[in-house]
């Protein structure tokens, strides 16, 4: 409705005072009722298929073998014939480029015959298959050139086919990775799905020395959503909000989120229906959220779903982050997931809780009931935390955006220093596994699984340590939450970095314990003795404090971890040496698709800075100083008026004042733009991508605090009647 798109604060405020209040959520139903219904779920592939033609599809997706034509052919037309009874049109292939959102191309089912002026709906195994979208208009970093434009789709069965719903029309949607003509990768999905196929052998190799009978292991996830809601006229009247999803301007409101009185507080009745509305979208896709709650932030709020396996996780986020979008604008409201859309404010991340688990559902980041399971605990344990400090530097990059980078550090988020919290019991454990001496670990609490065991190995607690919101990587129990992920964030870059580091530690770590079983060690002292390696090794990557702190920085330091603040800078951990040997070895990506990679990301940062330089430059320009100057006019009326009536000049010194200040940060706006526009010209003409995106984040992006600060000094001094945008209580607290 163009009548709520509103262009001024007025009539923002006028547009939000007048939505209607009496909106009705959207269904009754139990969520078990229609739970997956627009899913094409194996219980529904299977009622569709012969029994042998679904055997053989289970033994594609537990084996990961090739489909063969005839079995797709199959497939397909169950997918058509579920998809038609639900009264869907159209088809396409879904897929994930290295945009940041999804992408779909939809064909319909339905082709015409020649002759007779009929038609039928058609779907076979090639359209399941495969499609071609055009390679060269998504980013690619010089992989495809404009007139290279061939690329192809190619479907994931292990990821179910779903109906997206939008108004009145229904669309099959077959989730896709996306790939160039010549075979490398343009999208998250396809080096996600390898360094998964990387993970599932390397950890089941090592499940072997406890589990002989382990054939799979299944990386999980379970991601937690936060984000902004506010009134879609606060939005539209806010041309950075547009542009950016962010202010790049705008004073913080006198009561802020000091009295932490909206933290897990009543939801607000507006956003409640729209979070039922929300959960039923979601649900209906089987995207399995659990848990909805108010945020410490005014207007911020989470999500959070079930653990699935890492892949499907990663569809359902973007699905989901998809249906924040769609879903808030039929109430009037808008959703911000980016990372800090307010300034002074707590941001929005999406924290990742991974895990891995065994074809026989063990979670091995799960402390045991038996020696052996205790044994095989600390060895994936030890075993991650080693991959980490091997690699602090790639997960560092892996987490690096333009907008992540205005909330790592801030004061709910943690440092751009990848550190490790596992807690003061387990700092004991692997302190006494280090020093040979597990024997006087100490009873701590009821909490201890009484274990008669091995003195060799330690027992184990069970969730007794308190969490660290501070710490960017923590173990949580029975799971690492890899706290640094931005909001806005697809989840499969850093599952990708984390999965193939660990997968390649795995490795070394099985090379390395059959060493020492060769050289005549039993099974379990060899284990016990390469922990006791990668423990001694590792160590300076765990910390227990507070990582907001300024001691932890000069700590960090002297302990040679990675404290890169640049997102550019950090970038470049993508392209070493080191990265590329990782990579290639474990058959992720080639060198060419890493320096791709590695030029997409450069080439998002120099963007994004330059669009929130020129909507900067835009408002100073176009909205604050007009606004000043017809205030200071008014100011300039009004001591001409006072000294027509005989008021002396000592009288009018306060309006005197008012009007000299707003000419300093007039003219200190002026000066700042100029400054900016060349510092912006300049990193555009850098010799390189990597030299224009560090001059945009050093050069450019530095000048905008200066030209923030005299805009929020006269937002405070500009008449509140006069001020023509939306302000952070108005866009914060209209609920």
């Amino acid at each position: 409705n163009l009548k709520t798109m509103a262009i001024d604060r007025k009539s923002a405020i006028d547009a939000f005072l007048s939505r209607p209040k009496d909106i009705e959520p959207k269904t009754k139903q139990k969520i078990s009722e229609f739970f997956a219904e627009n899913v094409f779920t194996k219980e529904k592939l299977q009622a569709y298929l012969t029994k042998s033609s679904f055997i053989e599809f289970e033994e594609v997706l537990s084996e990961n073998k090739k489909i063969n034509r005839e079995l797709a052919d199959e497939i397909a037309m169950a997918l058509k014939s579920w998809a038609i009874e639900k009264g869907t049109t159209h088809y396409t292939h879904w897929f994930q480029p290295l945009t940041g959102a999804t992408a779909e191309k939809h064909d319909s089912f339905f082709v015409p015959e020649v002759e007779g002026g009929k038609g039928i709906e058609k779907f076979d195994g090639g359209a399941l298959s495969q499609q071609e979208p055009d390679a060269s208009s998504f980013p690619n970093g010089g992989l495809r050139a404009t007139f290279e434009a061939r690329g192809y789709t190619a479907w994931d069965p292990s990821s179910p086919a779903f109906i997206m719903e939008i108004g009145g029309g229904k669309t099959l949607c077959i989730p896709t990775v996306f790939i160039a003509y010549t075979g490398e990768a343009l999208d998250y999905k396809t080096p996600l799905l390898k360094s998964c196929t990387a993970l599932d052998k390397a950890a089941t190799d090592v499940v072997k020395y406890f589990d002989r009978y382990a054939k799979k292991t299944t990386a999980t996830l379970g991601w937690e959503q936060e984000y902004f809601v506010i009134d879609k006229a606060m939005y539209y009247a806010r041309p950075d909000l547009v542009a950016n999803g962010r202010t790049v301007i705008g004073r913080g409101p006198a009561k802020g989120q000091q009295l932490d009185d909206h933290y897990f507080g009543s939801i607000p009745e507006r956003v409640y229906h729209f979070m039922i509305d929300l959960e039923t979208e979601a649900h209906k896709l089987g995207i399995p959220v659990r848990t909805r709650h108010n945020e410490v932030a005014p207007s911020q709020f989470e999500f959070a779903p079930m653990f699935e396996e890492v892949n499907i996780a990663v569809d359902h986020n973007q699905l989901f982050m998809d249906l924040l979008d769609r879903v808030s604008r039929r109430h009037d409201l808008i959703v911000l997931t980016h990372e800090k859309p307010f300034a002074g404010v707590n941001g929005s991340g999406k924290h990742n809780n991974w895990s891995m688990s065994t074809d026989s559902g063990k979670n091995l980041l799960s402390p045991g009931h038996t020696p052996r399971t205790n044994l095989q605990f600390l060895t994936f344990f030890v075993n991650i935390i080693k991959a980490v400090h091997d690699h602090d530097d790639l997960l560092r990059a892996s987490i690096g955006s333009e907008s992540n980078e205005y909330r790592l550090g801030a004061n709910e988020a943690p440092p751009a220093i990848i550190s490790v919290f596992i807690g003061s019991y387990l700092t004991k454990v692997l302190k006494a596994i280090e020093n040979r001496a597990t024997d006087s670990i100490d009873e701590i609490d009821e909490q201890e699984l009484k274990l008669d065991i091995n003195k060799m190995i330690p027992d184990v607690l069970l969730d007794n340590t308190d969490r660290n919101r501070t710490s960017p990587f923590a173990f949580t129990g029975n799971k690492f939450e890899f706290r640094a992920v931005g909001s806005s964030a697809n989840c499969a870059d850093p599952m990708t970095v984390l999965n193939t580091i660990v997968a390649n530690q795995l490795k070394e770590f099985k090379v390395n314990v059959d060493k020492h079983i060769d050289a005549g060690d039993k099974k379990d002292t060899a284990i016990l003795k390469e922990l006791r390696s990668c423990i001694e090794s590792s160590k300076k990557i765990l910390f227990e404090g507070d990582n907001y702190s300024g001691d932890w920085e000069k700590e960090a330091k002297k302990r040679g971890l990675t404290n890169e603040k640049s997102t550019p800078k950090a970038l470049d951990a993508y392209v070493s040496k080191e990265s590329k040997k990782l990579f290639v070895d474990n058959e992720i990506f080639t060198e060419r698709e890493l320096e791709a990679r590695h030029e997409i990301r450069l080439e998002n940062y120099t963007m994004k800075v330059g669009i929130e330089s020129l909507i900067l430059e835009e408002l100073v320009l176009n909205t604050i100083i007009p606004a000043a100057i017809r205030y200071q006019t008014e100011i300039f009326n009004n001591i001409a008026a006072g000294k027509a009536s005989g008021f002396k000049n000592d009288a009018l010194a306060l309006p005197i004042n008012i009007a000299e200040q707003i000419s300093k940060h007039t003219t200190a706006l002026r000066d700042g733009i100029v400054e900016l526009r060349e510092a912006r010209e300049k990193a555009e003409n850098a010799k390189s991508s990597r030299a224009e995106s560090v001059a945009m984040c050093d050069k450019v992006k530095g000048l905008f605090p200066e030209i923030r600060t005299h805009v929020d000094e006269l937002e405070l001094l500009i008449d509140d009647k006069v001020w023509p945008l939306p302000k952070y209580r108005e866009i914060l607290f209209a609920r």
